[in-house]
């Protein structure tokens, strides 16, 4: 995965003319559900970000590109929900982890719209909620909004996420991350019960 990762990324570095093209096919690949099993999706987008702050890339055009990809990628799943729910856990990879889309599904069913936008965040559902979605009949129009605005959110958060990440590790200003360190690890104590609660869905 990682040699993947260093691949692509390399493939970026030297070609930015691609960036966009090759970002969507990224942001595609973590949503599709058969391919964001195996896809190191999050780690390509979060690094390409610093390759804006590199100057190498224009930030525009990636994050438009990650958005229609991600968009994609759980459209496509959805459809297949629709179309093979019943049968999904006699393919691969399911076949083998039949838990994994049970979970999702147990998830949708707790949290019904709400689960596509959220899922869309956390890895081990993200795969899996559009599946559920159009497995379980889920209205059309209300798992596109859901789609749409998650992706909205989710492809900029890690690319510029990796563009302000690559500007705050240069070495300037210790005291300022020192004390937003404390911050974000404060918020993320708040939200791990939370986040517990989630992932241990009966």
């Amino acid at each position: 995965m990682d040699y993947l990762a260093g691949q692509i990324l390399d493939f970026i570095k030297a070609h930015p003319e691609w960036a966009a093209f090759v970002i969507g096919l990224v942001a595609f690949g973590e949503s599709f559900a058969f391919l964001s099993l195996l896809f190191p999706g999050t780690a390509i987008l979060i690094t390409s970000g610093a390759l804006i702050e590199a100057g190498i890339l224009d930030a525009f055009l990636p994050v438009v590109a990650g958005i229609i990809g991600a968009v994609l990628g759980d459209a496509i799943s959805f459809w297949l929900g629709q179309k093979f729910g019943p049968f999904l856990l006699e393919i691969w990879p399911f076949r083998g982890r039949p838990q994994e889309l049970e979970s999702g599904i147990v998830f949708f069913e707790r949290y019904g719209t709400s689960s596509v936008f959220i899922g869309r965040f956390f890895g081990p559902l993200r795969a899996v909620i559009p599946l559920a979605a159009g497995t379980l009949r889920m209205a059309p129009r209300r798992f596109y909004i859901a789609n749409v605005l998650s992706a909205i959110v989710w492809a900029p958060a890690l690319v510029l996420g990796g563009d302000l990440l690559a500007h705050w590790l240069k070495p300037e200003n210790l005291a300022t991350k020192i004390i937003c360190l404390a911050f974000l690890g404060a918020a993320l104590a708040m939200l791990a019960p939370f986040v517990r609660r989630l992932f241990t869905l009966k």
